[in-house]
């Protein structure tokens, strides 16, 4: 178990772990490393309300410590997925597109509606009290829903991170979907059960989305379901909790 934590650690943040090496089984942890994500960025936002700090720039600050400690690896997939997706005109080209370091205008208006949509519902959430709980749930909940287009979508390339991290099983993806679920109820308890068929929903419209643009997922489709099911949950707890 321990060294599960320390591969999906090293894979999905920049905290200094030990590496070890990445297996599919090892994806049932995968909201471990969410969990202390959302922590770090929770315990940032709580300390400048401490300070005094209005919601909006509290939920900034938040929003920067995740941003931070994952090295935006999640916002990189969402970027190069949306430049793909809908700049190409074929799978390759896509592809071509999603592995280009450069950032076009799809991909620039991804990431401005991400943070804009996880930055008023966190500032939403920061007015009512909530905004803590809902960081470790929805950063809990959105590395579950990852596992999804892992385990039911073919590798899109012959590398990649995806490929890395390889195809997680059913048992491996119930482990997630359960540790998850118990994190996001300690978290934010009976509106956790309303999250996770919501994210669900997500992840499966994401994968339904690459499926048909390039006929599998790569790390960049990982990410993008991170962030949109992220958004989705963030936008759902500002709205119960207005």
């Amino acid at each position: 178990m321990l060294k599960d934590m320390r591969a999906t650690l090293g894979l999905l943040t920049r905290f200094p772990v030990d590496p070890a090496p990445v297996t599919p089984d090892s994806a049932w942890a995968f909201p471990l490393a969410g969990l202390a994500v959302g922590a770090a960025a929770a315990l940032v936002l709580w300390s400048a309300a401490a300070l005094g700090l209005p919601p909006g720039p509290a939920a900034g600050l938040a929003l920067a410590v995740m941003v931070i400690v994952t090295g935006a690896l999640h916002e990189d997939g969402l970027a190069d997925a949306a430049d793909g997706f809908w700049g190409g005109r074929d799978r390759d080209r896509r592809l071509e597109i999603m592995r280009d370091s450069r950032v076009g205008s799809y991909g620039v208006l991804a990431l401005a509606l991400s943070l804009l949509l996880r930055w008023s519902a966190l500032a939403a959430l920061a007015a009512s009290g909530g905004a803590v709980a809902a960081l470790i749930a929805a950063a809990v909940l959105s590395r579950a829903a990852m596992l999804w287009p892992m385990s039911v979508l073919p590798h899109a390339r012959a590398d990649g991170l995806s490929r890395l991290a390889g195809r997680p099983g059913r048992r491996t993806l119930m482990l997630a979907a359960l540790l998850a679920l118990g994190l996001a109820l300690a978290a934010v308890g009976v509106a956790a059960l309303l999250l996770a068929p919501l994210l669900w929903l997500t992840a499966v419209a994401a994968a339904r989305i690459a499926r048909a643009k390039i006929g599998g997922q790569t790390g960049d489709v990982l990410g993008a379901t991170q962030q949109l099911c992220e958004i989705a949950a963030l936008l759902a707890l500002a709205a119960l909790a207005g």
